[in-house]
């Protein structure tokens, strides 16, 4: 039997979606009765097996609140991977961090939090409990809550 290889521009769309789809915290099947497909063929998508007209992956960009050309963005120093989003070991630690359970968790109930004096102070805590366990001194907790969101 002759197993057809993904193209790798196709892998890392589908890779791309993949993520989008997990940042919002959407399941493969919300995702295929939002675009109206089996939520097999959006597997099919997300491993890069089957390729996305332009329509479809239009809706799906709109489905997923992004635009189309959000599933092609790429460092231009590293070559596209049949891994889709496989970071290399010298990435951005903040793009590893997000690929993980935890930066999704974390993102996702951050993102919940409508209240901006809340998020600033959570960023502030985060903040002042990095420079402590990384031995910094520490700043009052009152001059950086009163920094603006980074």
């Amino acid at each position: 039997m002759n197993v057809k290889t993904p193209n790798a521009i196709d892998s890392y769309v589908g890779a791309r979606i993949r993520t989008r789809r997990q940042l919002l915290g959407m399941s493969q099947e919300r995702l295929a009765e939002q675009i109206g497909v089996t939520f097999q063929q959006v597997q099919k998508y997300e491993k890069g097996i089957n390729r996305i007209g332009a329509s479809r992956l239009q809706r799906i960009a709109e489905v997923l609140h992004t635009s189309p050309s959000f599933f092609f963005e790429q460092n231009e120093s590293e070559p596209l991977s049949l891994q889709g989003l496989d970071l290399p070991e010298n990435a951005d630690p903040v793009a590893q961090f997000l690929r993980t359970k935890e930066g999704l968790v974390l993102n996702r109930a951050f993102l919940k939090i409508a209240d901006r004096d809340i998020r600033e102070t959570i960023i502030a805590l985060v903040k002042a409990m990095a420079q402590a366990e990384s031995g910094l001194t520490l700043t009052s907790m009152t001059d950086v809550n009163r920094r603006p969101l980074e």
